[in-house]
């Protein structure tokens, strides 16, 4: 009965193995690079061919490993970052497991050149397909050179789910340019199929090292620290936010992770002028006690773990919200403490603005933005408490007589009275059964995609063409997109070609998103269309329309006549599946009966 269970040789557990390491040619980079750094390199030097699957070759001028070192690199967890238990608790290097060599030589023709800076001759370590180990002295520069070449050769099922050239070449990019921002003091050169990509000189300090990358976006400089974390940021102005965080490169003691509920607590020091679901663009870098943080948590390293999650969270979002507040650039309506008071109750007030900048513009908006919450992972959840001035501001008029041919048959929601606009936010009906509540964005919102998405099933979404292109610039990844969705973006409207590595010009928009940005609605549409692997291909094109007949929308803070309220009501009406909420989930209309206002009244 026996013989059921086995040992897996080497070679197909170092295969099982790189299946969490290696996922795409971006994996292998990411680990090389670390180990680059980890060596104390000054210049990495990176070339790929056919965006990495036919070869990524790594060249660092760092400390080197003479032959022993070598032959052990390429075996399992084999490491010399780490050599007792406890120094798990205080990591201070990016790799750490011994996992990255064995893996990416199991699964690739992988060769390793090395050679420390004091030794006469370097080694040659070969490897094809996780087999035994080649080794010989070979004469080579000092410092480290990694060659793979046919990744997934040998495991063809993990090589048919890789993208296109472009999009892994995009990938590649973008795991550098974290690198880079991770260690402004390494110069840095990216050559694609021989033609040089990118070239980061070293830099002075984190600051000139974001410009580089970044390009012409303007970042802001918040640095701070509270109760042992220190944050150091670079951030861009709300109306730059965007749908995902992918424009959000967050740093935690020089580790590049992705962490939601750390993306969550920069976008809440923002406070009420950045939409909720937005992400700001830009760099954070937070560092703290290494004993504090986890990085043991996934074999890619690209999650952590604190040890006090709660207050690492809130003193990111206090640090960024003071520093928001305070800052030249936000001007003086940023530094009250009305946003945190008003949702929080009672956040610590910030300094005084100086006499200095009492007078300057606030180009940004951040009325509020003075102080982080001490649990803002709940506060969207929260209700509101009883505010006494709710209806102030509330406009009553009178409702006109409409002409027949707008409203054509009388529905429920054209059949109603509009007692007002609330707050240029709400608009307040009467009905046979009660008062009806609409908020006007989500009202719009739910029509527009309604229409969008008729036209788009139809193939006859109407398009409006912009007098001059306007060309917006990109990431590699998001102009591939734009390559290889040409035909779903006029599909839904929006004609683009692209100008070159990083920027696209715009030359129509769906007429009916005509006021909206198209430099934001653009990236907004490739967020969505870029989540492959999240939802299927026709719900990702839903998700784009929904995103298309937001920005097209009445806003909050728009004023409307009472013809416009009540021709958005008779829009309303229209609507094929009209589900009571804009879709992407919030609510378009809250009813009070007159039986419960009686109650609640004592009648």
């Amino acid at each position: 009965m026996g013989g059921r269970i086995r040992v897996l040789d080497d070679a197909l557990a170092d295969q099982i193995a790189a299946g969490e390491v290696v996922e795409r040619p971006a994996s292998v980079v990411k680990e090389l690079l670390e180990n680059a750094i980890d060596a104390e390199a000054t210049t990495i030097r990176i070339e790929i061919a056919a965006g990495g699957t036919r070869e990524i070759r790594i060249t660092d001028d760092g400390t080197g490993m003479d032959p022993e070192d070598a032959a052990l690199a390429v075996r399992r967890h084999a490491t010399s970052k780490i050599a007792r238990l406890e120094d798990l608790n205080a990591i201070g290097t990016l790799g750490f497991r011994g996992e990255a060599l064995p893996s990416i030589a199991s699964v690739s023709r992988f060769e390793l050149l090395t050679r420390p800076r004091d030794a006469v001759a370097g080694t040659r370590v070969r490897v094809d397909g996780g087999a035994d180990a080649e080794i010989r002295e070979v004469g080579c520069a000092p410092g480290t050179t990694v060659s793979v070449r046919e990744l997934f050769y040998n495991v063809p099922a993990r090589r048919k789910f890789l993208k296109s050239i472009g999009t892994e070449s995009a990938r590649i990019t973008e795991v550098c340019k974290r690198a880079a921002l991770a260690h402004p003091d390494v110069r840095l050169l990216l050559f694609r199929d021989g033609r040089r990509n990118l070239e980061l000189l070293p830099s002075e300090s984190a600051a000139q090292r974001a410009t580089m990358v970044f390009g012409n976006e303007r970042l802001n400089t918040v640095e701070g620290s509270r109760d042992g974390v220190s944050v150091l940021a670079l951030l861009g102005a709300p109306e730059r936010a965007r749908a995902g965080a992918g424009g959000l490169h967050l740093f935690v003691n020089r580790r590049p992770v992705k962490d939601r509920a750390l993306s969550r607590a920069v976008s809440f020091a923002y406070g009420s002028v950045l939409p909720p679901g937005r992400y700001p663009v830009g760099v954070v870098y937070v560092e703290l006690d290494p004993n504090e943080v986890d990085v043991n948590v996934h074999p890619q390293k690209a999650e952590v773990r604190f040890a006090r999650g709660r207050e690492v969270l809130d003193a990111i979002t206090r640090t960024l919200a003071s520093g928001l507040g305070t800052s030249a650039w936000a001007g003086p309506g940023a530094r009250g403490g009305g946003f945190w008071n008003q949702r929080l109750g009672g956040a610590p007030p910030s300094p005084p603005p100086s006499p200095s900048t009492t007078s300057e513009p606030d180009p940004w908006g951040l009325s509020g933005a003075a102080d982080g919450p001490a649990a803002f992972e709940n506060a969207s959840h929260e209700p509101r408490p009883y505010a006494p001035d709710l209806f102030e501001g509330a406009v009553p008029v009178e409702p006109p007589t409409l002409p027949p041919d707008l409203l054509g048959e009388t529905g429920f929601f054209a059949s109603l009275r509009v007692l007002g606009q609330m707050r240029k936010m709400l608009i307040v009906c009467e009905g046979q059964d009660g008062l009806h509540i609409i908020d006007q964005h989500a009202a719009d919102e739910r029509v527009r995609y309604d229409q969008l998405r008729r036209t788009h099933r139809d193939r006859a979404v109407a398009t409006q063409r912009l007098l001059m292109p306007e060309r917006v610039e990109l990431s590699e990844e998001e102009v591939v997109i734009c390559e290889e969705q040409r035909e779903a973006l006029l599909a839904v409207g929006l004609d683009v070609v692209p100008l070159g590595e990083r920027s696209v010009a715009v030359h129509a928009v769906p007429a009916l998103v005509k006021r909206a940005s198209p430099e934001t609605l653009m990236r907004d549409v490739l967020a969505e269309l870029s989540r492959s692997g999240e939802r299927a291909f026709g719900d990702r094109v839903d998700m784009a329309l929904a995103t298309m007949a937001c920005h097209g929308s009445i806003r909050a803070g728009d004023p409307l006549s009472v013809e416009e309220c009540r021709a958005l009501l008779a829009k309303m009406d229209r609507v094929e599946d009209f589900g009571g909420h804009c879709p992407h989930g919030r609510p378009v209309v809250f009813s009070v009966s007159f039986g419960d206002l009686e109650r609640r009244l004592g009648r």
